[in-house]
């Protein structure tokens, strides 16, 4: 019987291998994968997992597959394209599995990929769109606009009995930024909801976005305490070190539960401005958001977990800092330095959630190109009686 060349095995087989470190970073390719990206021998050791991506991949990958290995341990065959050394595109079937130590943490990252034809339209039109971008502005736009919709919800739906809407104000139409929202089901009477600002802009903030929206998504599914969400977006963020500079984020992590009339909002708040409460009875006030940390800032964070109720015809505001630090054209002064948004919220109150967030809308558009940042905008209220 012949023996078994092991090496001979991993060097020549008919599908590319890697091994990594768990941040991603190539301790070891055969020669089947550099043979398929046009690399020589040891070429791509000490480059990152993505460096191998397109655009759209590394994307993609950033977005929804780093947190699944994360969370599982395993990637079973997911579609990317790897960029050769000549700029062609290799689309493969990416699988992967993490070696983990006897106390559970990460110690390899093990790749293997597979010579695939096609891929998922999402990814498809993604890189399409990049291409297009490269040569023409209104290509630009058009690949920021589709990157924006991407980390955006389609549409609100909210459970029986409570009101939703949401705007998106966009400061520039060239570039993306990190400001995001969602309002999902979580149990028959209890919705999960969201809503912060990612530091920075472009396509490094969208990464970061995606990724928070994932972690957000799957930590509510998990457990449904706004702390522990916030403790684990935390957790995820500053174990990658491949978006350090964007992974500053202020967040508003809570839960609506149906009860009576009206609904139990629990809420966390990490280093977000406080939400606004709008009563049925005219007033308006800040919500006590107070002894939340921002996230991606330490690793030993301190999340503070806060209860309110909405009764019939209450409203509760959210809203990101491209709001508040408009410029008004007078100087440096920004729009809320002395107050002015809760003053007009007041103004009109009571409201339910798509009179307030139209409102607001109209505010935005008359400062023009006094909003420097993206503004993103979520309400929620209950309907009054009749």
């Amino acid at each position: 019987m012949t023996e078994i060349d092991v090496e001979d095995h991993w060097e020549h087989a008919p599908c590319g291998h890697a091994i990594a470190e768990p941040n991603g970073r190539i301790l070891r390719v055969n020669a089947t994968l550099s043979r398929w990206l046009g690399y020589g021998p040891d070429a791509l050791r000490g480059k990152l997992i993505t460096d191998l991506l397109t655009v759209g991949g590394r994307i993609h990958f950033d977005t929804h597959f780093r947190p699944m290995l994360r969370m599982s341990g395993k990637l079973d065959g997911v579609t990317v394209d790897f960029a050769a050394a000549d700029g062609s595109r290799l689309p493969i079937f990416l699988t992967a599995n993490v070696k983990t130590d006897a106390d559970g943490r990460a110690e390899l990252l093990r790749l293997t990929a597979v010579d695939a034809g096609d891929r998922r339209s999402y990814e498809r039109e993604l890189l399409a769109q990049r291409q297009k971008a490269d040569t023409e502005r209104s290509r630009v736009q058009a690949f920021a606009e589709t990157l924006r919709r991407s980390l955006l919800p389609p549409l609100l739906s909210p459970p029986a009995g409570l009101d939703a809407a949401a705007h998106y104000h966009t400061a520039s139409d060239d570039d993306v930024g990190g400001d995001f929202y969602d309002l999902f089901p979580l149990t028959r009477s209890t919705w999960g909801f969201f809503l912060g600002d990612v530091a920075g802009k472009g396509v490094d903030a969208a990464v970061v976005t995606g990724l928070t929206r994932y972690v957000l998504r799957s930590a509510a599914v998990a457990d449904h305490d706004p702390v522990k969400a916030l403790e684990v977006l935390n957790s995820v963020l500053m174990q990658d070190v491949d978006i350090r500079s964007n992974r500053l984020c202020t967040v508003i992590d809570g839960h609506v539960t149906s009860r009576g009339d009206g609904f139990d909002v629990a809420l966390a708040s990490g280093g977000h401005p406080p939400p606004l409460l709008i009563a049925a009875d005219g007033t308006a006030y800040y919500a006590d958001t107070v002894g939340g940390q921002a996230v991606g800032v330490t690793n030993d964070p301190h999340f503070v977990a806060h209860r309110f109720h909405l009764a019939p015809g209450d409203t509760m505001v959210f809203y990101t800092d491209g709001l508040t630090e408009a410029s008004t054209g007078t100087g440096r002064r920004r729009y809320n330095d002395e107050g002015a948004l809760l003053r007009f919220v007041r103004s009109h109150a009571p409201a339910t959630a798509q009179q307030i967030v139209d409102a607001i809308r109209d505010l935005l558009t008359s400062f023009g190109a006094g909003v420097k940042d993206d503004a993103a905008v979520l309400a929620l209220g209950v309907p009054a009686p009749g």
